[in-house]
Parts: structure tokens; C-alpha cells; sequence
């Protein structure tokens, strides 16, 4: 019997709402599938003929750590998404790239460490005139943690936060905030092996002056939703465009495209999830066995 272990964060064990139907999906495909966390020392990887990155979401905290150890299950097994996906997709500066190739993304622009941040926001501030909001947050980082929506006259609060993440070594994304997700939240596409699949509906995540989410994830409102065609488009765009950005075997066996519409109404990425996205495999009722069937045919 094919082995398939779902790698998961001891915190997020009880958290995964994709586990449950996605693990009996794969039992009766005839699959040996079972949760086990990324960091535990007594698992056998090398066992598993596949593991699969599900919810591994206390990776950015220990990033170094976290890549070390898929370089490793890359070097014993098959990793999915597989490592050079990781790599690339664990840093929002992913977005340049999408920008390059004319994809159109929330305006997106990086710090590093070693920068100023009062010099990043007096260039950044002046660029985007019409922002009433600002968003700061890390370019690695997940479930919106260290994530934080600014009044555009907070300054000091503001640059406080860039500061702080910079003295830590991390990278800053920053973006206006669009206030078309406060009414239509985003849309997240979903797609196995390269096809779509199910789309849902996401409210906002971010409160104004909220300070940042010091739980594993922040709490997400989710509904179906049926995409627009033009979000379908882009979407299917996205995906397309997946090869000239990183190289890697093709189609992936996951993603997941968050969208949320501009001030003109067009949509636009806000980002692209191939590492361990939640799928929301309990809002369409055939998901988890789509997703299986992708996974038994990996095996082979």
C-alpha cells in the first residue's frame, strides 16, 4: 500500500480543517496517509513515498530550520509542492516577479534589512497618494501574523513596526491597503494538478489599527463563491505563468491564487499560495477526492 505523510505543526494539528477529509479521501483511495509533524525527530520520512505540505505553519519563526529540513525529505522522498517551489514561494518578493511579467498584483514594495525606515516610507508614502491605509508586513510570513493595517498618518506606529521587523532580520512588504476587500473580501482559486477546481470567499483579515495576530493564523470568515470570470482569467494566468518565474516540474499538485479587486474594479494578486495553503476542501463536496487522485497518481 502507497505511504503518504501529510506534514502538519503540532500547534496546527487540531487547527487544519483540511486534514480531516483530505486524510479519509486518501484511505479510500487505498492510500497508508497520516498527519505527522514536520519537526518531530522520530518520524521516518524516508518511509512515505510522498510528502505532502499541508500545515507546517509555524515555519516562519524558524525558516532556516523549516527549509533545512524539506531540503532533507527532498533528498530521501518526493517533497509537494516540491523544494525549489518552497524556496521561492515562501517570500512575498515573489510579487516583483508576477509584476514583471505584466500580471497585475497589489502595489508592492520591500525593505531589507539594513534599510532605513523612515527613507522606505518617505518614498513609498509619496508614491501611493490615495492610500488612506498602509499594510506592513514580513515578505516571509503566514496567517497574517506580524501583519499590520496603518492609518496612512500614523506615522510613527507605522515605522515602529518596519523597524522592528527589520532589527530582526526579516524583510517588509509593504502595500496601500485596497478598500475593496473591506465590502468583497478576497477570492481564493484553487487548483489540482494545474486545473481549477473550487473557489472561496475570504472576509477581511486585517482591522484598521488592530494590532497584529499573535495566534498561529487569524481567524478567517469563508464562504464558496463562484469567481468572476475575469478573476478566472487572471487566475488561470497566474498559473500559466508559473514556469517562467521558477523551475520545477509542472503542473504542481497544488495552488492557490488570492485575488482581491483594485480601485477600478480589475482584479489583482495579492498572493500566490504553493507551500502549505489551506484548500478549503470542506466547501466543495468532490475537493478532497480530487485532491487525492491527484496525489495517487504522483505516487504512480
Amino acid at each position: 500500500m502507497p505511504r503518504i505523510a501529510l506534514a502538519t505543526a503540532v500547534a496546527a494539528r487540531t487547527l487544519d480543517e483540511d486534514m480531516p477529509p483530505l486524510l479519509h479521501a486518501l484511505h479510500a483511495a487505498g492510500i497508508d496517509a497520516e498527519a505527522r509533524a514536520w519537526d518531530d525527530p522520530s518520524v521516518s520520512w524516508q518511509r512515505h513515498d510522498l510528502v505532502l505540505l499541508r500545515s507546517t505553519w509555524d515555519y516562519t519563526s524558524r525558516y532556516a530550520e523549516f527549509i533545512g529540513w524539506c531540503e532533507r525529505i527532498a533528498g530521501v522522498t518526493r517533497l509537494l509542492n516540491p523544494l525549489e517551489v518552497v524556496r521561492w514561494n515562501t517570500d512575498k518578493r515573489y510579487l516583483a516577479q508576477l509584476e514583471a511579467l505584466d500580471i497585475p498584483i497589489v502595489p508592492s514594495d520591500f525593505a531589507m534589512p539594513g534599510d532605513d525606515a523612515g527613507t522606505i516610507l518617505s518614498e513609498f508614502l509619496p508614491a501611493h497618494p490615495d492610500a488612506a491605509e498602509i499594510v506592513v508586513k514580513p515578505t516571509i510570513g503566514a496567517g497574517s501574523r506580524d501583519a499590520r493595517r496603518h492609518r496612512r498618518d500614523a506615522h510613527a506606529a507605522m515605522r515602529a513596526h518596519v523597524e522592528h521587523l527589520l532589527a530582526a532580520g526579516r524583510s517588509v512588504l509593504l502595500q496601500p491597503y485596497l478598500p475593496a476587500v473591506d465590502a468583497a473580501g478576497e477570492t481564493a482559486l484553487i487548483y489540482f494538478d494545474g486545473q481549477f477546481s473550487h473557489a472561496i470567499r475570504k472576509g477581511p483579515l486585517l482591522l484598521p489599527d488592530a494590532d497584529a495576530t499573535r495566534a498561529l493564523f487569524a481567524a478567517e470568515h469563508i464562504q464558496p463563491r463562484t469567481p468572476g470570470a475575469d478573476e478566472r482569467a487572471l487566475a488561470d494566468r497566474v498559473i500559466a505563468a508559473l514556469p517562467d518565474m521558477v523551475d520545477a516540474t509542472y503542473p504542481l499538485a497544488y495552488a492557490r491564487v488570492d485575488l482581491i479587486r483594485a480601485d477600478d474594479g480589475t482584479p489583482c494578486v495579492l498572493e500566490l499560495e504553493l507551500a502549505e495553503p489551506s484548500v478549503f476542501l470542506d466547501h466543495d463536496p468532490a475537493a478532497a477526492e480530487r485532491f487525492a487522485a491527484v496525489l495517487r497518481r504522483r505516487i504512480g
